[in-house]
C-alpha cells in the first residue's frame, strides 16, 4: 500500500482515478480547492480530504506531507483565458512543493504530439512545457502523454459525439481527414495511472498511452456513427476551414464552451500517436481496447440511479467510461426530459402501488385513446405496440411486458422504471421516484429520451407539446389515485 495524493480529484479523470486507487489498496488524499465539491462521490469518506490550490504553494506543502506519490491532473483550459500561464505557475508551485515534502514521485498526465513545441498547438505546447516544470525539482516525474481519451466527459470525445449525432453532413479543414491520431479509453488510461507509481523503471521517463488503433479524425467519426447505429456522415473536405473559424463552427453545434473547444480544434492539426520507444507497454502488462470496442463502452449509459454507487463496484467496467454526477452538463450526450413533482398525503406503499398498476386493462389515467393510437402506429410500424398488455392488474418484476414498455427497475416502494420498446429514434424511458420528507410524500415522474440523431430530436421536439399535457396530468392523476385508495 502507498499513500498517494490527487491533485484534481474532482475532474474528470481524477474523479474516476480515486476509487481505482482505492480499489488497488492506496491510501488516498484528495487536495481540492473546495472541499465541499467531494461531497457528491461515493468514495469521499474513504479518501482524506485537504483544502489546497496549485496556485498556493503553501497549502500544496501542508497536502503533500507524508506521501509517496502525487497525481497531476489539473488543467486549466475552459476555466481560464491565459491557461498556459496557470498551468504554468501550478506547476512550479507542485515541483517546489513536492521536493520540500519529500515527495517520491510525481505522475502527470499530458497530451501526445512532437517533442518540438514550435509544431505543436498551443494547447498541446502548454502540456508539455508542464511536464517540463514538473520534472526541474529533484522529484523523479514520470509523465503519460495520451490524445483523445474515449469516455463520457472528456472534452475531445464529446465534441465528436455532438458533431456526430446533429450534423448528418458537415464540411471540414482538410486536415481532419489528413492527420493521425491514436484514441485510447478512459479504462486504460486509468490502468496505467494506477500502475505507473509502482514501476521503478518510469521514474523520470516521459511515456506514451494509446489504444490499438489508428485513425484520422474522420474516421473517428465514421466509426462512431455505425457504434450508434447512425447513417455514414457526409464529410466534405475544403482548403479554407481555418481552426479559428472550425471552433466556431464547433461551439454552434455542439454544447462545449468556446475557450474549451477552441485550445481542442486548434490541436487537431498535430499527429498525435504513439512511437514504439516511448510505448508504456513496454513496461506495463495491460493490453489496451481498440476504437469499436472503447466507443461501445463508452455509449453503455449507467441507468442506475445511484451513479455513484454502481461506478464504485464496476472498476474497469463498462461504467468507467459512463457519465458520472462531477462531470460537465454537456457530458454523457444529450438527453431530452419532462420532468413533474408532486407532494402526496398519499403513503410510499399507495403511491407505489398506483404507479405500478398502470397500463393493460385498467389504462394509463388520462388520454387512453392517444396511448392507443401510439401502440397501434407502432404495430403498423412493426413495432410491438400495445398487444401485450402486462401479465398482473397489480403485480410487477423485472423483465415484465407492460403494453409497449418493459420494467428495467423496480425498487418498491422507491422506484420503477420502465422502457420504452415502441419504435423510436432514440432509446425512452418513463420513470417514477418516491421519496418521503418531513412526513409528506414526493412523487417524481421523469420521461427521458437519449435521441438518435437529428431525427430523435425532431421527434422529441415534434411532441412534446402533446407530451408535456399528458405528462402533466398523468402525474396529478396517479397522485389522485394514490390518495383516494383505502388505507390497507
Amino acid at each position: 500500500m502507498i499513500r498517494v495524493a490527487v491533485l484534481g480529484a474532482t475532474g474528470y479523470v481524477g474523479g474516476r482515478l480515486v476509487p481505482e486507487l482505492l480499489g488497488a489498496g492506496g491510501d488516498v488524499r484528495c487536495i481540492v480547492r473546495n472541499p465541499r465539491r467531494t461531497g457528491g462521490f461515493g468514495w469521499r469518506e474513504q479518501v482524506e480530504v485537504l483544502p489546497g490550490d496549485v496556485l498556493d504553494r503553501d497549502s500544496l506543502e501542508a497536502g503533500f506531507e507524508g506521501v509517496d506519490a502525487v497525481y497531476y491532473l489539473v488543467h486549466a483550459m475552459g476555466h481560464s483565458d491565459r491557461f498556459a500561464e496557470t498551468d504554468r505557475q501550478g506547476a512550479v508551485n507542485t515541483a517546489a512543493a513536492a521536493q520540500a515534502a519529500g515527495v517520491g514521485r510525481i505522475v502527470y498526465l499530458g497530451g501526445l504530439g512532437a517533442d518540438d513545441p514550435a509544431v505543436l498547438s498551443p494547447h498541446l505546447a502548454s502540456r508539455h512545457e508542464v511536464g517540463r516544470l514538473l520534472a526541474n525539482g529533484s522529484v523523479p516525474v514520470t509523465e503519460l502523454r495520451a490524445a483523445v481519451i474515449i469516455g463520457s466527459g472528456s472534452a475531445s470525445f464529446e465534441m465528436l459525439r455532438h458533431l456526430v449525432d446533429v450534423l448528418p453532413a458537415m464540411t471540414c479543414p482538410r486536415w481532419v481527414t489528413r492527420t493521425r491520431c491514436q484514441p485510447i479509453a478512459i479504462g486504460d488510461v486509468l490502468h496505467y495511472l494506477v500502475a505507473a507509481p509502482q514501476v521503478e523503471v518510469l521514474a523520470g521517463q516521459i511515456t506514451e498511452v494509446g489504444g490499438r488503433d489508428v485513425v484520422s479524425y474522420r474516421d473517428m467519426m465514421d466509426r462512431y456513427a455505425v457504434a450508434t447505429g447512425l447513417r455514414p456522415r457526409v464529410i466534405i473536405p475544403v482548403p479554407v476551414l481555418t481552426p479559428r473559424l472550425s471552433s466556431h463552427w464547433v461551439r454552434l453545434v455542439t454544447p462545449l464552451p468556446y475557450d474549451l473547444a477552441r485550445p481542442l480544434v486548434d490541436s487537431l492539426i498535430n499527429d498525435v500517436v504513439v512511437s514504439p520507444e516511448r510505448d508504456i507497454r513496454r513496461f506495463v502488462d495491460h493490453e489496451p481496447l481498440d476504437l469499436d470496442a472503447a466507443l461501445a463502452r463508452a455509449l453503455q449509459r449507467v441507468q442506475d440511479l445511484d451513479v455513484q454507487t454502481a461506478w464504485m463496484g464496476s472498476s474497469l467496467d463498462r461504467t468507467v467510461a459512463g457519465p458520472m454526477p462531477q462531470d460537465p452538463p454537456w457530458a454523457g450526450g444529450t438527453v431530452l426530459a419532462d420532468e413533474r413533482v408532486l407532494t402526496s398525503e398519499a403513503s410510499a406503499e399507495a403511491l407505489f402501488a398506483t404507479v405500478s398498476g398502470v397500463g393493460g386493462d385498467r389504462g394509463w389515467y388520462v388520454a387512453q385513446s392517444l396511448w392507443e393510437l401510439r401502440g397501434a402506429l407502432d404495430a403498423l410500424a412493426g413495432g410491438v405496440g400495445m398487444r401485450r398488455g402486462r401479465r398482473h392488474p397489480d403485480e410487477l418484476r423485472v423483465g415484465d411486458a407492460l403494453d409497449y414498455f418493459r420494467v428495467e427497475t423496480l425498487e418498491a416502494p422507491r422506484l420503477l422504471r420502465l422502457r420504452a420498446e415502441m419504435r423510436l429514434p432514440g432509446v425512452a424511458f418513463l420513470e417514477w421516484h418516491i421519496a418521503e420528507e418531513d412526513g409528506r410524500r414526493t412523487l417524481r415522474q421523469l420521461a427521458r429520451m437519449y435521441p438518435r440523431g437529428v431525427l430523435g430530436r425532431l421527434y422529441w421536439w415534434a411532441l412534446f407539446p402533446i407530451h408535456s399535457l399528458i405528462f402533466r396530468l398523468l402525474a396529478k392523476r396517479l397522485v389522485l389515485a394514490a390518495e383516494a385508495r383505502p388505507p390497507d
